[in-house]
């Protein structure tokens, strides 16, 4: 069973929208959620660039089946 989801990450988005939208929030508060934002943001790039990139390789595979294996290394082929 996998821990994380996409759909987590979408959480996650959301409650730091929620925290940034906060209005009772001082100038240091919002300096500070606002570190916390891009960090979060660039953390996600990668994760749904990875994500990406898994799906090109799935759709590789579907198009193309098993003989397309080899030179996807990181989904089943050759690693050597």
């Amino acid at each position: 069973m996998t821990k994380n989801k996409l759909s987590d990450l979408t959480d996650h988005l959301f409650a730091q929208i929620e925290r940034l939208a906060d209005e009772n929030l001082s100038a240091e508060e919002i300096e500070k959620e606002v570190k916390r934002a891009e960090a979060i943001v660039s953390v996600a790039d990668q994760i749904t660039g990875n994500a990406d990139l898994q799906l090109k390789a799935a759709k590789l595979f579907a198009e193309h089946g098993q003989p397309i294996l080899r030179m996807l290394p990181q989904i089943g082929g050759d690693k050597s």
